[in-house]
């Protein structure tokens, strides 16, 4: 079983390795392995090195949001959610934000110009000025929430209510 081999390194650096292992695995050793990676640009080897079978875990975009399915299914991922886990790991919605703006500019121009074209067009502090009314609905909800908190008496709450209690807030 190997996982995320090249992890840690450059991402060319990551992807040679990770390619090159699974060139070793097939063609020397010829064993048996289960190798999860983040790489897509190693799909392209299953159309080359016959044992490979490709296989992703199931996604399925709804109502604007993604469901992951905890499914295993032959085939390869058609795109990447890494921003989405981002979002569901805790990221601040500015950083969740600004990475989908990096991502669609990466995405887009990717023709050329390298990371320092990148930084020239991509204004640094473009998610600042937008960010400054979400921080101030942020400090309102944040009372809300404090005002509410007064007016909790925990010593007199089960577990489950003050559970509850959490899950409204």
């Amino acid at each position: 079983i190997l996982d995320e081999i090249g992890r840690g390194t450059a991402t060319f650096d990551g992807l040679s390795i990770a390619w090159a292992t699974i060139e070793h695995l097939h063609d020397i050793n010829k064993s048996r392995a289960l190798f999860a990676t983040h790489y897509h640009e190693l799909t392209a080897l299953s159309d080359r090195l016959y044992e490979i079978a490709p296989h992703n875990m199931r996604v399925k975009e709804w109502q604007d949001d993604i469901v992951f399915l905890h499914e295993v299914a032959p085939g390869t991922a058609d795109r990447s959610y890494g921003i989405h886990v981002g979002r569901l790991a805790g990221l601040p919605s500015s950083v969740v934000s600004r990475a989908e703006d990096v991502l669609a500019h990466l995405e887009k121009g990717s023709q050329g110009g390298g990371t320092e074209k990148l930084a020239k067009d991509l204004p640094l502090f473009a998610t600042v000025a937008n960010s400054a009314d979400k921080v101030q609905s942020r400090v309102t909800i944040a009372s809300e929430a404090e005002e509410v908190l007064k007016e909790l008496r925990p010593d007199e709450m089960t577990p489950r209510e003050a559970l509850e209690a959490l899950y409204r807030l």
